[in-house]
């Protein structure tokens, strides 16, 4: 944010891990990340079974600590992603919360946006009018790494960070698991139980991943001994 040079900052989970394994396009998205935390325990469960430590860093918790940040260095602010009205009632808590912080956009993209269509990149030039320096993309996976990587090529001076629900968790317009829950790390069933339907099928499909994370995990901590 000092030097005015853009980033692409990427949260994985094993959701992530699951779509990766078909979708090239989310892959070369992904390789083009300069930055990506663990979003989920399992992610750093599976890298000290490899011999690596990592912390957890959940993309709805860096909102916070990156607002001020932006603040601080007298960064401009995007939000683009989720509905208009969660995007105004989370723009208002972060001016709330994080005193001297600019949003100088908020853009909700219609159903089905697709990040490789030109309104992609009339988004990317509107961005980059309003002097926007960091932007907080909500618009879930792979959407939201995809046109983070758009962007690291086409506006290569804004900052670009994949939340998630940060913003639907600020807004109201999602509740998040109470704190005692994340400490326990059952942040995820506490969401599926939330919205079944949709949720249990992805996590069968994350829990069917795990036995192979693990095996792959396990070899890279003897190979590296």
């Amino acid at each position: 944010m000092q030097s005015g040079e853009g980033f692409a900052l990427a949260t994985i989970n094993l959701d992530h891990l699951v779509k990766l394994r078909g979708d090239s396009g989310f892959l070369a998205a992904y390789r083009a990340q300069d930055f990506v935390v663990a979003d989920g325990n399992p992610i750093v469960w599976l890298a000290r079974l490899a011999g690596k430590r990592l912390s957890l860093v959940p993309g709805s918790d860096m909102v916070m600590p990156l607002a001020r940040l932006a603040a601080e260095e007298g960064v401009k602010l995007g939000l683009v992603g989720s509905t208009e009205e969660s995007l105004s009632a989370a723009g208002a808590a972060l001016e709330t919360a994080v005193p001297g912080l600019e949003i100088a956009a908020r853009i909700a993209p219609p159903m089905g946006f697709d990040p490789d269509e030109p309104r992609a990149g009339e988004i990317l030039r509107d961005l980059q009018t309003a002097g926007v320096g960091l932007v907080f993309l909500a618009l879930g996976a792979p959407k939201q790494e995809r046109l983070a990587a758009r962007g690291r090529a086409e506006t290569p001076g804004i900052g670009f960070a994949s939340i998630g629900a940060g913003l639907d968790f600020l807004s109201g317009a999602q509740n998040r698991a109470p704190r005692w829950v994340r400490a326990i790390a059952m942040e995820w069933a506490w969401r599926m139980f939330s919205a079944p339907a949709r949720l249990m099928p992805r996590y069968a499909r994350c829990f069917a991943i795990l036995p192979g994370h693990m095996w792959r995990a396990l070899r890279m901590r003897w190979q590296d001994r």
